[in-house]
């Protein structure tokens, strides 16, 4: 009998939904087996457990040999989720001396997927963190009871002195946006990573390289040995080892001599771009950024009103004041706007068309190097005027900004220097436009003329001023600065190595070495002078609301310069006040590698004069 048309239709329905289900089938089938690793894990969590083996980090000298960093032994306490079965949590509080609410939040953060991400509840994950070996004892003989808890050993920073917190920096636990921007997927949660100094700068080379031991367990989850005898277990690698430049001697001084005060000391080789101290004040004792109570420290540091945690060696923003001058002397000759033998007029000041930029009692006129090492003002206010209004050779006042900027950033100005620390600043080198802006292009030579005397819209760093003085004392090039002096088993960076040269010819910075050596023997660096060493310097004051800003720098020998230096110290007065005898002690130091006892004297008096700052400066 022949079928209906109904039930013909029925019968391709009936077979497109069983077809349709084996289908759904077939796809779910080849997820489970092929795309998802969920039973994967569950079957080798059964049969494996692997154990992550953590590298030791390596260790942190100074240029001497001395060590600032190493580690102790410590143990991170972890769990894993899906082998937790019957555990006494209160005898596990009582063992690890936490609370039960303490339990219950951490176990909740660990399953939140926003606060701990790539959680899996077949792998470790950290349950408490830097564990001291002496605290670690009784947990270890009751490991047994604690079904899914195991042990990790790792090892806690820390740093030998109390000294040096801005350069080494400190180690924390890994935050969810480093997580985030891990690109070599290195890290998991609860992992340590460098937070501040070369301990961040330099990560990937102390972190060292993870291990891994892959353990045979039993049905009843028991330990049977080591997979295979171990045959693919990985041994972890230790991080590279790390030798500064810096003189740990040399730092201790400089941040002794800061004590009480806001300001920052930086020292540097010339001859290598090797970074000899770099001191920022208010400063902190390392020692407190280490284990659980790092967290408690770091903020109680951040609310300090006096920015401890602020590197001012390269965050701090200051005019530079008078040492700026060396800038305009040099690029003044470069560009012909001076010459050695030309003198300008000052009369306490330079006075032209209406204006008047004061400066102290000296002879009048006045060439180069007396202007140098008298640190006359209106020197400098002519050579930047005669620059900016010669139309003749640039066309434009912008055109003659622009090759003023120009120098300025060859000199290390304006930008970035590139030290190897995080956190370094540019400062402020204006530009044409800059001014086009702010005067609609109306505005000459004399609208800037504050510029020239390192005042006005000019800031720098520490670190540039301190490179500027390493600079005139390898007569026009330098070695971008540097804190690291070499890695375990690995070449410097090429930005560690090669010269930078400036556009000013090197036989014009012999008339700014001369001047500089005037400042101390005849001029406002005459405290810089050591015996038996020629010294060059020069003083900086820098106006300020209330105190002015008291700023030197300096190199010595004056030939063959092993070390050349800037002082900063906010309010701290004339240059000559705080700026110059501070920069001759750290010379001293190092050079003689000792103070006499007449400058120790000097350094204690010091140490104990403390600066009163105004609420507007903190």
């Amino acid at each position: 009998m022949p079928t209906s048309p109904q039930l013909e239709n029925r019968k391709f329905v009936i077979g497109g939904i069983a077809v349709g289900i084996i289908f759904v089938y077939l796809v779910r089938l080849f997820t489970l087996q092929l795309l998802s690793d969920d039973y994967k894990k569950n079957a080798d969590s059964n049969a494996f457990r692997k154990e992550i083996l953590y590298p030791s980090r390596g260790l942190i000298f100074d240029r001497n040999g001395k060590l600032l960093v190493y580690n102790e032994p410590s143990y991170n306490i972890m769990v894993v989720m899906n082998d937790q079965r019957g555990v006494d949590t209160l005898d596990f509080c009582e063992t690890v001396g936490i609370t039960r609410d303490f339990y219950i939040r951490r176990m909740a953060e660990i399953k939140d997927p926003a606060k701990n991400p790539g959680y899996s509840r077949y792998t470790p994950q950290l349950f408490m963190s830097q564990i001291p070996a002496r605290e670690f004892s009784l947990f270890k003989e009751k490991l047994f009871r604690f079904n899914g808890f195991s042990a990790v050993k790792r090892s806690t920073r820390h740093y030998a002195k109390g000294s040096g917190a801005h350069v080494l920096g400190d180690v924390g636990e890994i935050s969810e946006k480093e997580l985030e921007n891990d690109s070599d997927r290195y890290y998991q949660s609860g992992d340590f990573i460098g937070k501040l100094g070369v301990e961040r700068s330099y990560e990937r080379q102390l972190r060292g390289e993870k291990g891994m031991r892959i353990m045979l367990r039993d049905v009843r989850g028991r330990t049977q040995g080591h997979y295979q005898n171990g045959r693919y277990d990985k041994a972890p690698v230790p991080g590279k080892n790390l030798t500064l430049g810096i003189d740990h001697d040399l730092q201790l001084l400089a941040e002794r001599l800061l004590e009480g005060k806001i300001g920052a000391i930086v020292a540097i080789e010339p001859s290598t771009g090797e970074i000899l101290c770099m001191a920022s004040s208010p400063t902190y004792d390392p020692r407190i950024m280490v284990g659980r109570e790092r967290g408690k420290n770091h903020l109680m540091l951040s609310k300090d009103t006096r920015r401890p945690l602020l590197n001012r060696a390269i965050m701090g923003l200051y005019p530079p004041g008078s040492t700026f001058k060396l800038t305009q002397a040099l690029l003044g000759l470069q560009e012909g706007s001076i010459n050695p033998e030309i003198s300008f007029p000052c009369s306490h000041g330079f006075n032209y068309k209406g204006l008047h930029v004061g400066c102290h009692g000296h002879a009048s006129p006045i060439p180069l190097v007396p202007a140098i090492g008298t640190s006359c003002n209106s020197y400098f206010c002519w050579n930047l005027y005669r620059m900016l209004s010669n139309r003749a050779k640039y066309g434009s006042v912008q055109a003659a900004m622009t090759r003023w900027k120009d120098h300025l950033v060859a000199m290390g100005f304006g930008y970035k220097l590139g030290v190897d620390l995080p956190g370094e600043r540019r400062g402020m080198i204006p530009n044409a436009d800059y001014y086009d802006k702010a005067y609609k292009k109306s505005w000459n030579g004399l609208t800037v003329i504050s510029i020239a005397i390192g005042q006005g819209e000019v800031t720098a760093t520490p670190l540039q001023i301190a490179n500027l003085a390493a600079t005139i004392a390898n007569r026009g090039w330098f070695i971008t600065p540097h804190v690291v002096r070499s890695v375990q088993d690995e070449q410097l960076d090429t930005l560690y190595t090669k010269k930078r040269r400036t556009l000013v010819d090197p036989r014009y910075y012999d008339y700014a070495v001369v001047g500089m050596r005037r400042a101390v023997t005849n001029g406002t660096c005459h405290a810089a002078n050591i015996p038996g060493y020629e010294v060059c310097g020069k003083t900086g004051t820098a106006q300020n609301r209330g105190h002015d800003h008291s700023a030197f720098m300096g190199f010595a020998p004056m030939n063959n310069p092993r070390i050349a230096v800037a002082v900063y110290v906010e309010n701290g007065g004339f240059g000559n006040v705080y700026g110059v005898p501070l920069g001759a002690l750290i010379m001293e130091q190092y050079l003689n590698g000792h103070l006499s006892p007449e400058s120790e004297k000097k350094a204690e008096a010091f140490r104990l004069r403390h600066i009163q700052y105004p609420d507007y400066a903190r």
